[in-house]
C-alpha cells in the first residue's frame, strides 16, 4: 500500500473523527480527496476497508465505547475484507487489462510514427530522385513529347502531396513539437479543405500534457472529424479543450443529423465502430465518454481524462 503510511492513516482517522463530530459537507469533501489520493497511489479496496475499520475503531475507543464493541468491529473487519475480495480481484483484473491495452496502444503509436517518418523521408527522397531522372530524360525528348512528361511530373507532385498528407495524419510532427492544440488546428484545417466543413478549435490545455494523453485526444478528435465528414452531414464542428481541477476535457460538437439510438450503443454503423474505438482508447487512462445527440440536433462527444492517475 503506497499510501499506507502512519501520516496518511492519521489524516484519514482525523477526517473521520471530524465527520463523526458533525463536520458536515467539509468533512465529506476531505474524505473524497483522501480517496482520490489513495486511488492515485494504487491503494486497493481491501486496503481502504482495513483503513476505514482501523480509523473507526480508534474513534470508538476515544469515545469510551465498551471493549466488546471494539471486538465486534474487529470481527466485522475480517468479514468485510472477505466480502470485498471479489471486488478487489475484479478491480485488479480491470487495472491489469487497462495497463496491457495502454501498452498496446503505445506500441501501435510507435509503429505508426515509424511508418509516418518512412513515408515522409524515404518516399520523399525516392520521389525527388524520380524528378531528377525525368529532368534528365526530358533533355533528350522532342518538344512535342515534353508536355506528356510535364503531365507525369504533375501526377508525381500530386502523389507527393498525398504522401505528405498521409504522413502528417498518421503522426503529425507538430503534435510532438508544439503540442495538442496546434496539432488539432492543423488537422481541422486539412478536414476543412477536403470535406468543406468549418472546424473551430477553442480553449487551451494551458501546458503540455503527458504524451499518452495528447496522442489519445488527437486520435479521438481525428476519429470524430472523420465521422462528421463521412456520416453526420455536418457543416460545422467545434472542438473545445479545457484543463482544470486535474482533469482534461475535450468536447467535439457537430451540427449534423445526430446519432441513431443504435449507434449510441456502439453496435451499428460506421459511427458506432468509431465510438467503440474511442472508448477503447480512453479506457486505459480511466477516461469517460459522454454522448449527447438528437435527431437533426447534431452530436456532442465529451471526453474526460483524469491526469493524476497518469502522472502518479
Amino acid at each position: 500500500m503506497n499510501n499506507g503510511t502512519p501520516a496518511f492513516e492519521s489524516r484519514y482517522a482525523a477526517a473521520l473523527r471530524g465527520h463523526v463530530a458533525g463536520g458536515g459537507e467539509a468533512s465529506l469533501n476531505a474524505a473524497y480527496e483522501l480517496g482520490r489520493e489513495a486511488l492515485a497511489s494504487g491503494v486497493g479496496a481491501l486496503e481502504m476497508a482495513a483503513l476505514q475499520h482501523a480509523a473507526l475503531l480508534a474513534v470508538c475507543q476515544e469515545a469510551g465505547i465498551p471493549e466488546k464493541f471494539g471486538a465486534i468491529l474487529r470481527a466485522a473487519e475480517g468479514f468485510a475484507r472477505e466480502s470485498f475480495s471479489p471486488f478487489e480481484m475484479a478491480h485488479r483484473g480491470v487495472s491489469d487489462a487497462n495497463s496491457a491495452l495502454r501498452r498496446i496502444n503505445e506500441i501501435l503509436e510507435e509503429q505508426v510514427q515509424r511508418i509516418a517518418r518512412e513515408l515522409h523521408d524515404d518516399a520523399g527522397q525516392l520521389l525527388a530522385s524520380v524528378h531528377l531522372a525525368l529532368h534528365e530524360v526530358g533533355r533528350d525528348l522532342a518538344p512535342s513529347s515534353r508536355q506528356r512528361l510535364k503531365d507525369v511530373r504533375g501526377l508525381l507532385d500530386r502523389i507527393e502531396e498525398q504522401l505528405r498528407r498521409i504522413s502528417h495524419e498518421l503522426r503529425p510532427l507538430i503534435l510532438d513539437d508544439l503540442g495538442l492544440v496546434p496539432a488539432i488546428q492543423f488537422l481541422g484545417d486539412g478536414v476543412s479543405r477536403r470535406a468543406g466543413i468549418a472546424v473551430i478549435v477553442k480553449g487551451s490545455t494551458e501546458e503540455r500534457l503527458p504524451p499518452v494523453v495528447e496522442t489519445t485526444l488527437y486520435r479521438i478528435v481525428q476519429e470524430a472529424l472523420n465521422n462528421a465528414a463521412r456520416h453526420a452531414q455536418a457543416s460545422r464542428v467545434t472542438i473545445t479543450l479545457l484543463h482544470e481541477d486535474g482533469l482534461v476535457r475535450c468536447s467535439i460538437r457537430d451540427d449534423g443529423v445526430g446519432l441513431p439510438p443504435a449507434a449510441k450503443g456502439t453496435r451499428q454503423g460506421g459511427r458506432g465502430l468509431g465510438l467503440i474505438g474511442i472508448r477503447e482508447r480512453i479506457a486505459p487512462l480511466s477516461g469517460t465518454l459522454e454522448i449527447q445527440s438528437g435527431e437533426r440536433k447534431g452530436t456532442e462527444l465529451l471526453v474526460t481524462i483524469p491526469l493524476e492517475t497518469i502522472r502518479a
